[in-house]
């Protein structure tokens, strides 16, 4: 049934080609197979397979073949792409210096079902994930599957931002691909992020799936949507994880880098120099997936704790997944700390009853932006790190306690006391600092409840003053749920300026 189905979307595209290029494909090679066409003017047509390329005619191409296709697709847009109406092909032109289309790319479009099997784990749990990997290897594949599980299977209110219409392809009405999700056409490349933060505010989305994030304007909105609670599934140029960090434009996607200086005390402590890199902030993605092969995918199931490694020049440890042949998942590599084995004792011991000026947490399987957050909310003197040599403690959950592992034996030859919280939650993060620091302050219920009446004071503001109104700058996640309550009242608003000061700003109706 899927062959079947296959072989007629594939049908579909050879029969916008000269007739004597679709003979010969048909003649030469398994249609099933075939991955593009190539037209150029006066060079031979070439039909570019899985695992070869065949020369389609000893006969150059005319310009009359050229025009042939353009006049069976669709219109090209600003990016030299077009397609044909309810399909997932897509025919990319090359223009001489006229304007004048001289080649064509005519690629084969696929909806592969089952493509997401290795990771549907990762993709149900609502994590912000970002596909990495070089081009045709399959990034848009992914996305389209996301699409429809989410869509149809999860039963969330999924928007897919389809610039050139590379997801849900070309015409009006979608691709059945994407399942029940709703796509948003973009008219041209430059306007993507503007779209994507259109369909936030106006279309109340659980789900938002972009492809090829490559702008600043781009991050930008990607950490926007983020911010609002709203999951984000894309991709961005690059191949792996290390091209996103050392990328200035995307860099932000992943938390940013800032320049640190340090006093020579704490330079010495560390073994480094005195100006150190260091992340800025917690990465619009939680998740990063590689797909280093069409069957093989590198997860960095945690971002930050990934990118402060490669600023200490340290190789994380991804978990790397295979699909068999047979369809069965194979872990071929596990990540540095696999959490669902590694158990930790539970002792609250007395070591610091005179504390250091900084502490510096080793958090294991406890999240490190709430920890952040939490830490920079309270204005504790603490600091999270990323490899354990580094910490006065380790702060882990309950859950990790039932016996002991490596990391309880790292602990315990570094002389490391271990703490424990209940849960992985913000609020039992915030108490252990609160306990720990001896904090006095009001509760993050409360916190939450006072965010929200200075919303409504603002609201109030609004109507009477008719002008833009910042609110009080506030950690993300506050922020995001200021943006929700927002969104009920169909109040328009954004997150502006810099940590520590990043603040909601609504405007009027």
């Amino acid at each position: 049934m899927v062959k079947d189905s296959t072989e007629q979307e594939i049908k579909k595209l050879l029969a916008i080609l000269p007739p004597k290029i679709t003979k010969a494909i048909t003649a030469k090679g398994n249609i099933l197979k075939l991955v593009e066409v190539v037209l150029d003017l006066g060079s031979r047509p070439e039909a570019r397979y899985e695992d070869k390329a065949i020369e389609l005619s000893s006969t150059p191409v005319a310009q009359s073949d050229i025009n042939y296709v353009t006049s069976k697709i669709g219109v090209f847009t600003a990016d030299n792409r077009a397609g044909i109406e309810r399909t997932l092909h897509r025919i990319s032109a090359i223009r001489n210096r006229s304007g004048k289309i001289v080649g064509l790319t005519c690629r084969v479009g696929r909806a592969v079902f089952g493509t997401l099997d290795a990771i549907l784990d990762i993709i149900e749990t609502g994590q912000n994930i970002l596909f990495l990997g070089p081009p045709g290897i399959g990034k848009t594949t992914k996305l389209r599957e996301a699409a429809r599980i989410l869509s149809d299977k999860a039963k969330k209110r999924v928007i897919v931002v389809d610039t050139s219409n590379e997801i849900a392809g070309d015409g009006d009405i979608p691709h059945t691909g994407i399942g029940r999700s709703r796509r948003m056409q973009v008219s041209t490349p430059e306007r993507q992020h503007a779209v994507m933060i259109e369909a936030v505010e106006n279309h109340m989305p659980e789900v938002i799936i972009v492809d090829e994030i490559g702008t600043e304007a781009e991050a930008l909105a990607a950490r926007t949507i983020a911010e609002r609670g709203v999951q984000l599934i894309g991709t961005a140029h690059g191949t792996a994880l290390e091209n996103i960090l050392s990328n200035p434009t995307l860099s932000d996607l992943v938390g940013g880098i800032q320049t640190v200086i340090l006093s020579d005390e704490e330079a010495k402590r560390r073994h480094t120099q005195k100006a150190i890199l260091e992340r800025k902030a917690p990465p619009t993605f939680d998740v990063a997936v590689e797909i280093r092969a069409r069957n093989t995918l590198a997860i960095y199931s945690d971002v930050a704790s990934a990118i402060d490694k490669m600023l200490k020049k340290q190789q994380p440890k991804p978990e790397i997944r295979v699909v068999k042949a047979s369809g069965e998942v194979e872990i071929k590599q596990k990540p540095s700390f696999d959490m669902s084995e590694v158990e930790m004792p539970s002792p609250m011991p007395a070591e610091f009853q005179k504390k250091p000026e900084l502490i510096r947490i080793y958090p294991f399987a406890v999240n490190v932006s709430q920890l952040e957050a939490a830490i920079t909310s309270l204005e504790v003197a603490a600091e999270v790190v990323s490899a354990i040599s580094d910490a006065d403690l380790v702060l882990t959950v309950k859950s990790k306690t039932k016996r002991k592992d490596k990391v309880v034996r790292m602990a315990s030859e570094h002389n490391i006391p271990v703490h424990v919280i209940r849960k992985n939650v913000s609020s039992q993060i915030r108490r252990f600092l609160k306990y720990f620091f001896k904090v006095q302050e009001v509760s993050y219920v409360e916190e939450e409840e006072m965010a929200v009446a200075e919303v409504e004071e603002a609201l109030v503001r609004l109507k009477g003053e008719r002008r833009p109104i910042d609110l009080t700058p506030q950690n993300a996640y506050i922020r995001r749920l200021q943006h929700q309550y927002l969104r009920r009242h169909a109040i328009k608003s954004e997150s502006i300026g810099q940590e520590p000061k990043r603040r909601v700003r609504l405007y009027p109706s």
